[in-house]
């Protein structure tokens, strides 16, 4: 079976771990562990009945409910299938441009999508250390475009708004991924929503895969100029979001306490985690103000993966899919109390052991 790239693939990790995927413990995958939410499950559960019928491909109540919870117009929203589609759509549009940028390492998908329509590449490394990059001529850019995530995937890097204004004041499209943007509290929140209005040139991709924990009802949405969601909705297909979805979604932004309860619980977990890797000498967890941490480990990300799947039945993100990490890295989402104790558990062991087995020349066979 190839190697996935992307996390979340527990019947490839059964097949390394030798046992039902359902034993699996799933660090790959950086999705809330309080989730989905009983409420959105309730909700679900009681539109059975919607499945006999079409949706509105309008979405009027769908984006009537995104709009009141980010303030916009209605006009200025197109639900769609998973942040991934509204992706396709993007990339379609950055074909008008000499050339369009990608902050690196970079979510996989933006370069699927971008070489999907044969979109020049510029990518733009990210520095570890600084959490910094920089763009050629970033003065003179209005016939090249911009996709970034914030935060930033796979780092965990958030920046600030003002970091990114110059970008929107000289380039000719900004794509924003702010698909972890939810687990920031809105203290912290650095969205770029309420700029979409002042800047045709703004797209924002927002997802509920990662916040509330359903990335198999594939529901998300683009919040842009109303003229170009108009252009988006009449090359894609009628009907991109079911029934159940729009039902879950209507749930969702009414949870409130589910909110809450998911900034209060990550802020403590994300601490005591980080705390926890700090200590062990083979890795070097970096910050990260979302819900997955990436970390910096002597021992190759690639074998690392092979033995705790194989001795614990863990499953962590290798970074091979991220051709600037390798197997310098790897990534791990924040769980529960208990499920992360008992990776620290097998990371320390492993960290104990990876010593002698260099000594003695063994590495491969790790």
């Amino acid at each position: 079976m190839t190697r996935p790239n992307h996390g979340g693939n527990l019947n490839w990790a059964a097949t390394i771990a030798n046992c039902p995927a359902s034993l699996i413990l799933d660090f790959s995958a950086s999705i809330n562990p309080l989730g989905p939410p009983p409420s959105v499950l309730r909700a679900i559960a009681t539109s059975l009945e919607s499945l006999k019928a079409y949706p509105d491909p309008a979405y009027p109540e769908l984006k009537n409910a995104l709009a009141r919870w980010h303030q916009l117009s209605p006009e200025y929203i197109l639900p769609g299938n998973g942040s991934a589609e509204l992706l396709t759509w993007a990339a379609w549009e950055l074909t008008q441009f000499k050339s369009t940028n990608v902050i690196t390492p970079a979510f996989g998908d933006y370069l699927r999508a971008l070489e999907t329509f044969g979109v020049k590449i510029n990518p733009c490394p990210l520095d570890l250390t600084t959490q910094t990059w920089q763009i050629e001529e970033a003065t003179s850019t209005k016939s090249q475009g911009l996709i970034i995530n914030n935060p930033h995937n796979p780092s965990g890097k958030l920046f600030s708004r003002e970091m990114l204004l110059p970008y929107l004041e000289n380039f000719g499209l900004v794509v924003v991924d702010e698909a972890f943007m939810d687990f920031l509290p809105p203290t912290a929140c650095q969205s770029l929503i309420d700029w979409v209005q002042d800047y045709p040139n703004l797209v924002i991709l927002r997802s509920l895969t990662k916040f509330y924990s359903l990335p198999g009802l594939r529901l998300g949405y683009a919040i842009a100029h109303p003229t170009r969601l108009k252009r988006w909705q009449a090359w894609r297909d009628p009907w991109p979001v079911n029934s159940l979805a729009i039902s879950a979604t209507l749930a969702a932004l009414e949870d409130t306490d589910f909110q809450q309860n998911t900034w209060n619980w990550l802020t403590t977990s994300r601490q005591e985690l980080f705390t926890a890797l700090e200590s062990l000498p083979s890795f070097q967890p970096l910050p990260s103000q979302t819900n997955f941490l990436l970390v910096k480990t002597s021992i190759p990300g690639s074998q690392l993966q092979k033995r705790l799947l194989q001795q614990d039945k863990i499953l962590i993100r290798d970074c091979l899919s991220f051709p600037e990490l390798g197997e310098d890295y790897f990534r791990i989402a924040i769980l529960g109390s208990s499920q992360n104790q008992r990776l620290i558990r097998a990371l320390t062991k492993v960290s104990k052991e990876f010593p002698t087995l260099v000594q003695r020349g063994v590495v491969d066979e790790f």
